[in-house]
């Protein structure tokens, strides 16, 4: 059932409409709008507006950084504007650069909402291990000579689960009003030389993905023991952790919600007959 809400005094509806997005981070500034226009938010509210005939605005499940990539970016916008689902994606994909698209859209109710509805955000950070650098592995994975010691990197990752202070892995230019999260799951997967890690959790600070992959690399090419993670994180100090890991490595996969705000089923495509 399609839901609305009614501004009276302005005499027209509103629905809400979640939209889900998955885009190439490379030529981009990051989500958030700029003066320059070289965002995705800025593409994609330019994508609506000439979709729609006026302007709308957008907000994110989370803000990917420049050079992010997103598979599973959820947005929400309001709009007076009634169409069918799958047309909005496909009016909104006719508009939009080769390296952004909308995978699905879905009417929801005024309950939802992309950023504060959302109970839990998954990364995941690839690094291609190899003594020979690979062309084809460049825009999404980094790439590192020496090889990685998964086991390593896998005791350390525990270190890291569960509700703590992250103030050693955050940003310095970081906003948040509490640097404590909550991390559920940091995995470490090998495929022959493609390194993936797999990172969920509640919420994250800024470049806290990349200063914790970082750290963890240290630990898997031999550089910290396994326990520095653990002092590391105890330190509350940003100086004692590794460098920021590069942003094209990076991957926002998946955002969940309360199935009745938005049911798993609305977040895959339709698949639609040639017409």
């Amino acid at each position: 059932m399609r839901l609305s809400r009614c501004a009276e005094c302005f005499g027209f509806c509103l629905t809400r409409l979640a939209l889900g997005l998955e885009y190439d981070g490379t030529d981009w500034n990051g989500w958030q709008t700029q003066p320059n226009g070289q965002t995705v938010q800025d593409q994609l509210e330019a994508a609506i507006a000439r979709f729609t005939g006026s302007p709308h605005s957008t907000i994110c499940a989370g803000r990917t950084d420049a050079g992010v990539h997103a598979r599973g970016q959820v947005v929400h916008i309001d709009t007076m504007i009634d169409r069918p689902d799958w047309n909005w994606v496909r009016g909104l994909n006719a508009m939009l650069p080769p390296s952004i698209a909308v995978g699905w859209a879905r009417h929801v109710s005024d309950g939802f909402h992309a950023r504060y509805a959302a109970v839990c955000r998954e990364y995941r950070y690839r690094v291609y291990c190899s003594p020979v650098r690979s062309p084809l592995q460049d825009r999404f994975s980094v790439w590192s000579a020496r090889p990685l010691d998964i086991a390593r990197m896998r005791q350390a990752a525990h270190a890291v689960i569960g509700e703590h202070d992250f103030s050693a892995f955050r940003s310095a230019e970081c906003q948040a009003a509490s640097p404590v999260r909550r991390i559920d799951l940091f995995e470490v997967h090998q495929d022959h030389t493609q390194i993936e890690f797999r990172i969920r959790g509640n919420a994250f600070l800024h470049h806290m993905v990349r200063n914790l992959v970082g750290s963890i690399v240290e630990v898997g090419r031999g550089a910290q023991p396994v326990e520095w993670m653990a002092q590391v994180l105890a330190s509350r100090d940003r100086s004692l952790a590794a460098r920021t890991f590069p942003a094209h490595g990076l991957c926002l996969t998946r955002v969940e919600y309360d199935s009745q705000l938005l049911p798993e089923q609305a977040c895959e495509p339709e698949l639609k007959s040639a017409e």
